[in-house]
Order: C-alpha cells, then sequence, then structure tokens
C-alpha cells in the first residue's frame, strides 16, 4: 500500500498550488449573517453533520480518587454510529451548576496522559466537570487498544477523506460539549475548551464552529495562518494538514476562524520561545500582534481581543494547569473553590511524576517542556491505567466497531465509492 501516501501528497500539493496566494484580508467588520454562513460552510468542508448525533450517554462506573473529586466512566455518541470512551471529573458536592472544561489532547496523547489526569482533577477541585476523552485513533478507540497508537495518521486514498479525519476529530470536540450540557450539574452559559499541541488546532476550530464554547485556553501552537502556511503544510495530514487545507475558501482563515469565537468568547495562547513549532514558522509576537489586529477588525469593536502570552527558556509544553491559565479561567467563570487552591501553592510536575510514578513521554520530562510545569494545586495522586478504561475489556471485544479507527475508516471509504481495503498497520490488515 506505499502508493496511499504519494496519492494522499499529490492532494495536498493540488490545494497548495491553488491556495498559496497571499492572506486576502477582511477590513471591516462581519455581519452576524457572514459568521454564520461562514461557519455552516466550515461544517460542511469538514463534513461535520447536522443536526449533530445524539450523546445519548452511558455511565459504566465512577469512583472518587481524592477528596472533593469523584470520576465517572462514561461513553457518549459522534459521528458515524460510533462511541467516545471519557474520563469525567466532577465535584463530589456541587453547589448549583458547575461550569464545564473540555480537554483536548495533543498528539499521541488520551484520556490516560498525565497532563489530562492532573486538569481533571485540579479543575474537579476548583468546581467544575471536566471531560477527557480518547482521540480516534487512540487508547479505547485504537484497532489496537494502545496509547500513543496515531493511527488518525494513516493516510487513507480519496479526496475527502482528510477532511472527513479532521471533521471528526472537530466534531468530537462538539460533541463533548453536547455531553457537558446534556449534564443537570453544567452550567451550559460556562463551557471552556482547553487545547494542546494537536488538540489546539482542534480546539480552536471546535469553538470556532460552535458559539456554546465560551472560553478557550491553546498551549503549544494557537498560530492559527493562512493558506499555504505552516498549518496547511503539516506533514500530519490526515489529522491537520488536510483539514486545514479544506477551509482555503476563507478569505483570511485564520483570523475568520478567531473571529468567529471571539465574536461571542474569549481566548488565551499560551506558548514557549523555545517551541520549534511556533519559532520555526516564526509566529512570535508580531505575528500573533497581527493576528490580533486582524480578527478584531472582523469581529468588532465590542469583541474581546485575543489574549496571548509567550513565556522564555520554555519549549513545547501543556500549560493549562500554571497559574496564568488557571487565573484567567477563574475570571471568566469563577470556580467556587479558585481561590483556595491559587493561594494553596504549585506542584513541579517532573517531581510530581518521580514521586508519584506518573507517566511523561520521554523527552518531554525535561525542564523547558513538560517536567518543567509548575501546576496549581497540591497532593494530587498519579491514576493507573485500570483506573482510566472506561469500557470493562469484555463489552470493549463485543462492541469494537463501536469505537475504533477502522470503522471510521472503512466508511469514509465506502461513502467515497472506494475499495474498502485498508491500509496494514502494525503487521495486520484491519
Amino acid at each position: 500500500m506505499k502508493w496511499l501516501p504519494v496519492k494522499i501528497l499529490l492532494f495536498i500539493g493540488l490545494y497548495q498550488s491553488v491556495f498559496a496566494a497571499d492572506t486576502v484580508k477582511v477590513n471591516r467588520p462581519a455581519t452576524a449573517a457572514q459568521l454564520n454562513q461562514w461557519r455552516t460552510d466550515a461544517r460542511k468542508a469538514l463534513f461535520i453533520p447536522s443536526p449533530a448525533p445524539a450523546v445519548k450517554p452511558r455511565i459504566f462506573s465512577s469512583f472518587s480518587p481524592m477528596p472533593g473529586v469523584v470520576v465517572q466512566h462514561v461513553t457518549y455518541g459522534t459521528q458515524y454510529g460510533m462511541r467516545v470512551p471519557a474520563v469525567v471529573y466532577a465535584p463530589t458536592n456541587p453547589k448549583g451548576k458547575a461550569p464545564a472544561v473540555i480537554l483536548v489532547a495533543g498528539h499521541g496523547g488520551d484520556k490516560a496522559t498525565w497532563y489530562e489526569v492532573y486538569a481533571g482533577m485540579l479543575y474537579a477541585k476548583a468546581g467544575a466537570v471536566v471531560v477527557t476523552y480518547d482521540p480516534i485513533g487512540e487508547n479505547e478507540r485504537a484497532c489496537t487498544h494502545q496509547h500513543e497508537a496515531r493511527e488518525h495518521d494513516i493516510a487513507l486514498p480519496g479526496a475527502q477523506s482528510p477532511a472527513r479525519m479532521g471533521g471528526l476529530m472537530i466534531g468530537d470536540v462538539l460533541q463533548a460539549v453536547s455531553y457537558a450540557i446534556s449534564r443537570p450539574d453544567v452550567d451550559p452559559k460556562r463551557i471552556a475548551v482547553l487545547g494542546y499541541s494537536m488538540g489546539s488546532f482542534h480546539a480552536a476550530l471546535a469553538s470556532a464552529l460552535d458559539p456554546r464554547i465560551r472560553a478557550l485556553v491553546l498551549s503549544g501552537g494557537g498560530d492559527l495562518d493562512g493558506n499555504g502556511g505552516a498549518w496547511d503544510s503539516s506533514t500530519k495530514i490526515m489529522c491537520q494538514g488536510g483539514p486545514y487545507q479544506a477551509l482555503s475558501f476563507l478569505p483570511d482563515k485564520g483570523a475568520i476562524l478567531y473571529a468567529l469565537h471571539q465574536s461571542n468568547g474569549t481566548t488565551l495562547i499560551l506558548n514557549g520561545l523555545e517551541d520549534g513549532l511556533i519559532t520555526k514558522p516564526n509566529h512570535l509576537d508580531p505575528f500573533f500582534s497581527d493576528l490580533r489586529a486582524r480578527v478584531a477588525a472582523i469581529a468588532g469593536p465590542k469583541a474581546p481581543l485575543l489574549d496571548y502570552r509567550f513565556y522564555p527558556g520554555v519549549a513545547h509544553r501543556p500549560s493549562w494547569v500554571n497559574t496564568d491559565a488557571f487565573t484567567w479561567l477563574h475570571t471568566q467563570f469563577h470556580f467556587l473553590n479558585g481561590d483556595a487552591l491559587l493561594a494553596g501553592g504549585t506542584t513541579h510536575i517532573a517531581e510530581w511524576a518521580a514521586e508519584t510514578g506518573a507517566h511523561i513521554n520521554k523527552g518531554y520530562e525535561v525542564e523547558e517542556r513538560e517536567g518543567g510545569i509548575r501546576a496549581v494545586g497540591t497532593g494530587f495522586p498519579a491514576l493507573a491505567s485500570d483506573q482510566l478504561q472506561v469500557v470493562p475489556t469484555a463489552e470493549w471485544e463485543a462492541h469494537r466497531d463501536q469505537y475504533i479507527w477502522a470503522t471510521w475508516a472503512k466508511q469514509t471509504l465506502q461513502v467515497q465509492g472506494l475499495p474498502v481495503v485498508l491500509p496494514v498497520q502494525g503487521g495486520t490488515t484491519h
């Protein structure tokens, strides 16, 4: 199947040759009708269905990992008749309706990745309902049922396949929002999405397409650029490059996507000055300053400005849990226990991982990356893999087609009229 990546690359090259022109700036505020039309067109380009699939949540089990926090093992519906396994963190004794926080993992991450677990407990302790889930092709949504499986990178034939993959991954963020809002303990007017690295891309696009999302925090990314730029050129064709190219009909797509969110929400972007994913395309202060001005021109004078910050000596890392991110979200949502957590000290993540046995991916445990994060809160445990498995093994084996990447891939090929033969992955044909 060596020809598959070549066909995808030819598809990408065609898009780049057509859309490599300079960004066409939009210099006046967009009307509500124009914003809605851009949203509608973007959803269609990414094959995100309307109406959305029913979430129909199912709770398998629950436990308390620490005082004040309960963990629930939940699945809910998404596109293609599939279900999403999610670990949900909630306050043990909520007082009134709580804000909801949706976490979107980076490339190779899932609901069992350390930063999802820590952030889940942190924001639940603060008083929020936190939804963490497996992206398609990872953990319980991988054919191999493994962490860091990255099956969403597998190239499929078909001109629509990359956009459909991106549409599923972005749509899964929207389904997490729908699930959260379906809960009686959640305030539908206080919904935040936090995205890291690849997750920053999916979170930013989801927030553009869903006005229910009121606050957005991005780390290790957020530098949405124009046609022919770094995101169009991503080597992650299926989950990033192809989906972003599908939106190249937008005249200033990076600014328009943020303006769609800023028209009814707020954004904080946190990046390190040593992060090659930001510095190599030279997406530093001048880039973000110009982006903020273009977003403001489209969103109008009443919309809040993009808030972005850079950290010297810091490389690629998820800064959702640091004091800046927590304080910013606390200001937006007024967490019940936010002040107490801010006054209670911080945790050095490298030391926490050494003490608790929490796993940080090799190369990311260093000080300038994830190991150096000073996270809000103290005394959080690490959770074992079996505590973070949502669907019991026998149930998963009996209904694996509801969860795995291969189900999406087969339907995607079928709908395009292509042979339903999947590429070899890990020595087996799916």
